[in-house]
């Protein structure tokens, strides 16, 4: 029971410190949006080069943050000194003669620790190539993705790339090492050191200086020509300081052992793939929206603008988003742990009923009092944008049925299932956002992350239905998503304002609220 409360204690505490680190960050949003920090054009800037940070970490990074975890589960404990039960040298996974995993390391030599020094230098060496490459041609790279105005941020962008790579397995062996206080800490830190920076020098010098409100301390340390840089800049001040703090548990160098290197990159390339096709799914709309919007500099139009528009509002998703992420916390140890249970499919079933109810909940809280937070948006500019956020509260409701659903491939030990799933959404996404954008605009983009999401999770269905028959109550579930939309669709059409108004919407989302409880409480209490 120990061990039990101990993991619990450790889950907690990595995945409140993910969540609260990921909300803080959001808080910047209002920051950057408001009226005399960022226009739609300048956010748009920000968002669109910040879309490449997630897809080029998958590339630099992979796959060797899972890959550690798998290969120091093969180790010997640090009590066993790196001796088998005959005495011998117990070896660590790698690829043998016969394609077996096992990689033997020198007799004598800590077997967890060759694993973390040839794991952390191996990312090194190639984050550090990728960030000299980025700096010796940053101006030609921000050139090719037509922003050549931006050339300071492109760079500092490849810096903050590559420094995340290379504190990956650091950050990584906390965890192994069961120590999450110290992770969430770091994690902390580095988000706390940006919003401060953030608070100081928009909110404050920049704000002031756009206002006219200047003063001595903001000519001393404010540059107006850096612009967005700022926020880039303020990033990689954040993402150092998370670098300095690992740098006394940072391995010393010695020769990589290069078989095992080699068996960790072979083990790392699915993984690597499925992880890239994820984060099309995600974030191709922004890098792409760039290069396929109608542009007309210097209005609203701009495709800069729109980019920025669609990016602001995006953010709006969050509480949906905030949601799903605790429940995949939560709901993956549960899964496993359950899945021998007598009724355990049933009960997966229940879960998936709660699941979408909590989420239409979320979606009517938005939506119903999307008036009141639209001035999370503080700027006017940006509100044009609003009638995407239905669209992609939805499209992320789908995103949490699959990852719900995807508890069947895992407890079959079928995880290229969500690799193959995850690769028809990245080209289901890249072929409607070529479709839709040009004629849609941004609205285009919204489409598609919902078609896309949808689509991944009616095929997660159907295939699971096959390999590992769950009772989910289809019914249901779409009786919950179709009520939720049609209630705020009905409190759209009625022309009430002012206290009315809240009370007739307030009065729809407790009517919801406890139709749900009353249909769900058995499964609660079950």
């Amino acid at each position: 029971m120990s061990a039990l409360r101990k993991l619990a204690g450790q889950t907690a505490i990595y995945g409140l410190s993910s969540i609260v680190a990921r909300f803080l960050n959001f808080l910047l949003v209002p920051l950057y949006t408001s009226q005399y920090v960022f226009e739609p054009a300048e956010y748009g800037v920000v968002t669109a080069l910040y879309s490449w940070t997630a897809l080029l970490n998958v590339v630099l990074t992979f796959g060797l943050e899972t890959t550690f975890f798998r290969f120091a589960s093969r180790s010997p404990s640090p009590s066993e000194k790196g001796q088998g039960d005959d005495g011998r040298s117990t070896p660590l996974p790698g690829r043998g003669a016969g394609g077996e995993l096992q990689a033997p390391l020198s007799p004598g030599e800590g077997q967890g620790v060759r694993l973390y020094s040839t794991a952390t230098w191996g990312l090194f060496f190639p984050a550090l190539a990728f960030m000299l490459f980025g700096g010796v041609f940053s101006n030609n790279i921000a050139e090719g993705l037509d922003f050549g105005a931006y050339t300071s941020s492109v760079l500092m962008l490849v810096l903050i790339i590559g420094i995340d790579a290379i504190t990956t397995i650091p950050m990584a062996r906390l965890r192994q090492q069961g120590r999450p206080w110290k992770y969430a800490f770091i994690n902390l830190l580095s988000v706390l050191v940006n919003i401060a920076l953030s608070v100081f020098f928009l909110l404050y010098c920049m704000k002031r200086y756009n206002m006219g409100q200047s003063n001595a301390l903001i000519d001393a340390v404010y540059d107006p020509a850096l612009g967005v840089a700022y926020v880039f800049a303020i990033n990689l001040v954040s993402t150092a300081v998370k670098l300095l703090v690992l740098l006394p548990s940072w391995p010393s160098f010695k020769p990589m052992d290069k078989d095992l290197l080699r068996a960790m990159f072979a083990f790392g390339a699915p993984l690597m793939v499925a992880g890239l096709a994820g984060m099309v799914n995600e974030t191709a709309d922004r890098v792409i929206l760039k290069y396929l919007l109608p542009d007309d500099p210097g209005s609203e139009a701009g495709a800069d603008a729109q980019i920025g528009i669609y990016g602001a509002c995006y953010k709006l998703a969050v509480l949906i988003t905030l949601f799903i992420q605790a429940f995949r916390m939560g709901a993956e140890p549960f899964f496993f742990s359950h899945a021998k249970e007598k009724n355990s499919a049933a009960t997966f079933a229940r879960i998936m009923n709660i699941f979408v109810a909590v989420c239409m909940a979320a979606f009517l809280v938005v939506m119903l009092f999307l008036d009141l937070f639209k001035w999370f948006i503080p700027n006017p500019a940006y509100h044009v944008g609003l009638r995407v956020v239905p669209i992609l509260m939805l499209a992320n409701v789908f995103l949490g049925i699959y990852y719900n659903q995807s508890v069947w491939y895992k407890l079959t030990d079928r995880p290229r299932v969500g690799s193959t799933i995850s690769l028809i959404g990245a080209i289901l996404t890249i072929v409607l956002l070529f479709a839709l954008i040009p004629a849609l605009g941004y609205m285009g983009a919204a489409w598609t992350t919902l078609i896309c999401y949808f689509s991944m999770a009616a095929i997660s269905y159907l295939w699971g239905q096959r390999s590992y028959p769950i009772p989910y109550d289809v019914s249901r579930v779409l009786l919950y998503i179709a009520s939720a939309v049609v209630l705020w669709w009905g409190c759209e059409q009625l022309p009430l304002e002012g206290v009315f108004k809240y009370m007739l919407r307030s009065f729809v989302l407790l009517g919801f609220v406890a139709v749900a409880w009353r249909m769900e409480r058995g499964a609660l209490k079950a």
